[in-house]
């Protein structure tokens, strides 16, 4: 077999970068350091076995991979679209008019172009009311009266 040399280490580190643009999560960036890391240790000690290489290229891989997970948890990145995916969460805070009576606590609202379940204190049609929360995709509404 022929040895693991520091190039091939640095030419797996740039493959893996590459990929991470191709599939973004800040995964395969992590083990592309990983490799370059060990690419620039084997410049440093060149006879190091191949064994000792793949298993620092496992560790720097884990444990960078699950500090970066760590602090992404501890610090979020802020969107400035924070609902984008969470369309009922957009509604919170809205004022509508029930076209439909709220009965024994459920009713229905049409909201721009779709029709929404909502609970709360049984109301007659044409009441004022604003959405106060959402569970799952039922509106918590409240009357605004």
């Amino acid at each position: 077999m022929e040895t693991i040399t520091f190039w091939h280490w640095w030419i797996l580190g740039i493959a893996l970068i590459v990929l991470e643009v191709f599939a973004p999560g800040a995964f395969f960036l992590w083990m592309g350091i990983s490799a370059g890391v060990v690419g620039t240790i084997l410049v440093l000690i060149p006879d190091l076995g191949w064994e000792y290489q793949v298993m620092l290229f496992a560790i720097f891989s884990i444990v960078s991979i699950a500090l970066w997970k760590r602090y992404q948890t501890k610090n979020p990145t802020e969107s400035d679209h924070p609902t984008l995916n969470r369309r009922g969460e957009q509604y919170v805070g809205r004022n509508f008019t029930l076209a439909e009576p709220i009965v024994n606590g459920m009713g229905k609202i049409k909201v721009d172009d779709s029709i929404w379940k909502i609970s709360g204190e049984d109301c007659a049609a044409g009441t004022k009311i604003k959405v106060t929360g959402i569970d799952g995709t039922i509106f918590r509404v409240e009357s605004d009266q």
